[in-house]
């Protein structure tokens, strides 16, 4: 477990294996929590760059397909497809491990992922992730979040 960076235990440890009717190259919304250890009201600007480079390299290495990555200062949002050879948590987790060891970050243990079922409702999510940092009072246009990064762009 330290090798991840992942520092609470769970006393129960969702799978997020794919069920066998889900499309290959179905789109998930992601989200990876940091460690709670301090109120974090900035992003560390080096974690930051280091963990869209990290996301680049594994969208690049087909590791993933990455639509949508956004940092803010205690939490990741992402909009992710996964190669059909892969596991979701496999592949999620051996970049939280490479992000902890690379860039000391202490991730929550475990990570939130919802399908998304339709194009309507990728447009909402991928609304809501860029609203984030102006919902949290961290900029005032979603224009101007710096942490940002659009994979098919």
């Amino acid at each position: 477990m330290a090798d991840s960076g992942e520092s609470h235990p769970w006393p129960q440890r969702l799978h997020h294996e794919l069920p066998g009717w889900v499309k290959d190259g179905a789109t998930f919304h992601v989200r990876l929590r940091m460690e709670p250890a301090e109120e974090r009201k900035t992003v560390d600007a080096v974690q930051a760059r280091g963990m869209i480079e990290a996301a680049e390299n594994y969208h690049l290495r087909n590791q993933w397909h990455c639509l949508l990555f956004l940092v803010m200062p205690d939490h990741i949002h992402a909009l992710l497809a996964f190669p059909s050879d892969k596991s979701m948590s496999t592949v999620v987790g051996s970049w939280k491990r490479y992000v902890a060891r690379a860039l000391h970050v202490k991730w929550q243990v475990n990570f939130f992922d919802h399908r998304i079922r339709h194009e309507k409702e990728l447009h909402e999510t991928w609304e809501y992730i860029l609203r984030n940092p102006v919902a949290k009072g961290l900029s005032s246009r979603e224009a101007d979040w710096p942490w940002v990064w659009y994979g098919d762009k």
